[in-house]
């Protein structure tokens, strides 16, 4: 079994000997109940990884030797998904899912038919929530790298992502072509864009913009999913295609 993976800052990455404290390491001490002679990983979210033995534990942290470490390569193709806003806590269900799955970037999206709409201070707590529950994703996943979540992004930005993308893809219920018919870009280009759209549906103008950046729509299935479970539903099947799984 994957020993359980606590994050730490990259500069620590480099010593034989790493402290585990803060959050983290209490997390690790109390919730984890992490005991001296358990095998950890230590991760700084970017790639780089340690394989530890625990030597001592605390109330407040862990301290661990360093038996191995190695550097993760980044995923090829990237998979980015622009998550439109879901009401209530099904947005941080979308982003544990997709991060579990295996999400390199997640964009929140203010689609014109989302109920849920972020401003002010709403704004930056949603934010931190999704961010939060990445980061918490990715460590149950057993992940080198965490996902990126971007800022809220507007229609503008998410065409200007579209069109820098590999292969763009707008889930829709009436897409001529099904998802998994899609022919996938390989190498290290910019990846695959994925959107995923409101409960409500897109608008027009929406549609208009993103097929006009290059986006392809496509049908995900023979049954319409909750914004809130479509992406990890696509995810799944790009990961399969994109020999990633």
């Amino acid at each position: 079994m994957t020993p359980p993976v606590f994050l730490v800052e990259t500069a620590d990455m480099a010593a034989d000997r790493i402290e585990v404290s803060g959050p983290e390491g209490r997390h690790a001490a109390v919730v984890r109940r992490i005991r001296e002679g358990e095998t950890v990983d230590l991760s700084d979210g970017l790639g780089r990884r340690a394989r530890c033995t625990v030597t001592e534990a605390a109330k407040d942290g862990i301290v661990c030797r360093v038996l191995d470490r190695w550097d993760e390569p980044e995923p090829s193709p990237r998979l980015t998904v622009v998550q439109a806003l879901p009401k209530g806590d099904r947005g941080e269900l979308a982003v544990e899912m997709m991060t579990e799955a295996g999400v390199d970037s997640v964009v929140p999206w203010a689609a014109e038919r989302c109920v849920t709409r972020w401003k002010g201070d709403r704004a930056a707590k949603s934010l931190g929530k999704w961010r939060a529950t990445a980061r918490e994703a990715a460590k149950q996943a057993r992940r080198g790298r965490l996902p990126r979540v971007a800022d809220l992004a507007d229609r503008t930005a998410v065409t200007t992502l579209l069109a820098e993308a590999d292969l763009a893809v707008v889930l829709h219920e009436d897409g001529p072509r099904r998802l998994a018919e899609l022919d996938l870009p390989r190498g290290d280009g910019t990846g695959i864009v994925l959107v995923v759209g409101p409960e409500g549906g897109f608008s027009d103008a929406e549609l208009d913009d993103f097929t006009a950046a290059g986006a392809v729509p496509a049908l995900l299935g023979p049954t319409v999913l909750r914004t809130s479970t479509a992406g990890v539903a696509a995810l799944s099947v790009l990961q399969a295609r994109a020999g990633r799984w």
